[in-house]
């Protein structure tokens, strides 16, 4: 079975194909995937997805991008969703300096809480980061940490921070995005990542594969995006550089994946 670490099924981009796509994905081997919310005007059509189809293991957290548009409720409502579905990781969380006029301390200040948060509920967390990589293991290293571990997905730090992470808890996911060419660099640091911590995503509807390596063409309003199917082409680009079969690489993301968003010691996870 495959299993998608971190996507976005509930973006609008997808309303058109949701319905196929949802339908399709368990024929094409897909055991279960993460769809993470990113603020409080998604949570609910997260939470939605997973109350119709038992293989979605809805994830809810505050996006970097959109810490200026919280509510003052927002660590209230998070909390909610999180105790509605006990088998939700926090995420998307994390910090981000790529977009405009960033509020360094407001990122800081959610992202802190998010963790305290995944802490206090044994969830796992999933983490966003871009130009950041410094500051997040500074407050990495300064908070709370969920036992269970936290993923940084589609990982684009440098290889040699990768040991430290590592010694923290952190699981690394690829997306099918790193198949582009200019992205040699970063696909090679999955080499370099402990087996039992690797994992796969999709992302969708962003971080779509080159058009060669592309078995799900999807188009919205002329704009290419990601097909969620596109799934395998993440264990194909792992499988490639971990020299590895496909099918061995099946069984080993699987085992992590549980391990890190499955059993939890409270029996509150199946």
């Amino acid at each position: 079975m495959l299993y998608d670490a971190h996507n976005h099924f509930q973006d609008q981009r997808l309303d058109a194909v949701r319905g196929e796509v949802m339908r399709m994905l368990p024929g094409l081997g897909v055991g279960e995937v993460v769809v993470d919310g990113s603020g409080e005007d998604d949570w609910e059509e997260v939470a939605q997805l997973a109350r119709e189809h038992a293989w979605v293991r809805p994830s809810f957290g505050l996006h970097p991008w959109y810490v200026k548009e919280r509510g003052a409720q927002w660590l209230e409502k998070l909390r909610d969703y999180l105790t509605e579905f006990p088998k939700a990781p926090v995420g998307e969380i994390g910090l981000d300096r790529w977009i405009e006029n960033p509020d360094i301390e407001a990122q800081v200040e959610c992202f802190r809480a998010q963790l305290e948060l995944a802490v206090e509920l044994d969830r796992a967390a999933s983490i966003h980061c871009l130009r950041a990589w410094g500051l997040l293991e500074e407050q990495l290293r300064a908070a709370r940490l969920p036992e269970r571990g936290f993923l940084l997905h589609s990982y684009g730090g440098p290889v040699e921070m990768v040991p430290g992470f590592v010694k923290m808890g952190a699981y690394f996911s690829l997306s099918p995005y790193f198949g582009h060419a200019r992205k040699a660099q970063q696909l090679a640091t999955f080499a370099a990542v402990p087996l039992d911590r690797l994992l796969a995503e999709t992302d969708a509807p962003d971080m779509r594969p080159p058009d060669e390596l592309n078995p799900h063409p999807l188009m919205h309003e002329g704009q290419a995006i990601n097909h969620p199917a596109n799934l395998r082409v993440s264990y194909e680009l792992l499988a490639k550089v971990r020299g590895m079969s496909v099918e061995e690489l099946e069984a080993r993301i699987e085992e992590n994946y549980r391990r890190l968003f499955g059993e939890a010691k409270s029996g509150r996870f199946s």
